[in-house]
C-alpha cells in the first residue's frame, strides 16, 4: 500500500466520530454560555452609584459584551470544523493531509480532530 493511498481504518475512524462528537457536544455548551452572557443586559446594579463609575461600568460592559461576541464566533468556527470532521470520516477521507496526501498523526489527530494538514504541510504555510 502507497501512502498516498493509505487511510485509517474503520476502527479508528469510530474511535475518531466519538471524540469529534463529544467535542462538538463540549462545545455546543459553551457556546449557549458565551450567548446567555452576551445577550444578558443586567445593570449590575449601577443605578445607585455615582455617575462616574456607571459609566465606567457600562464601558466595562460594552467590551465584555464583545469580547463574548468574537468567543461566540470563534467557537461556532470550532463547531462547523468539527462537523465537517465527522463529513470526511462518513467519506473516509479522515486524517489524510489536503496537501501531501499523507496520512496525518494519530497523535496530531487526538489534540486537533479537525485537523486537515499534518505536520509537515502545516510547517510549510
Amino acid at each position: 500500500m502507497t501512502e498516498n493511498t493509505e487511510k485509517y481504518s474503520d476502527k479508528d475512524l469510530l474511535e475518531f466520530k466519538e471524540l469529534i462528537q463529544n467535542k462538538i457536544a463540549h462545545a455546543e455548551e459553551d457556546l449557549t454560555l458565551l450567548r446567555s452572557a452576551f445577550k444578558n443586559d443586567s445593570n449590575n446594579g449601577t443605578d445607585d452609584t455615582s455617575p462616574t463609575f456607571k459609566a465606567f461600568e457600562e464601558g466595562s460592559e460594552t467590551m465584555s459584551k464583545e469580547s463574548n461576541v468574537k468567543l461566540a464566533l470563534r467557537q461556532e468556527k470550532f463547531i462547523r470544523d468539527l462537523q465537517n470532521a465527522l463529513l470526511r470520516i462518513e467519506n473516509k477521507t479522515y486524517g489524510v493531509c489536503r496537501v501531501t496526501g499523507k496520512l496525518i498523526q494519530k497523535e496530531r489527530l487526538k489534540l486537533v480532530p479537525h485537523a486537515t494538514l499534518s505536520i509537515e504541510a502545516k510547517n510549510k504555510q
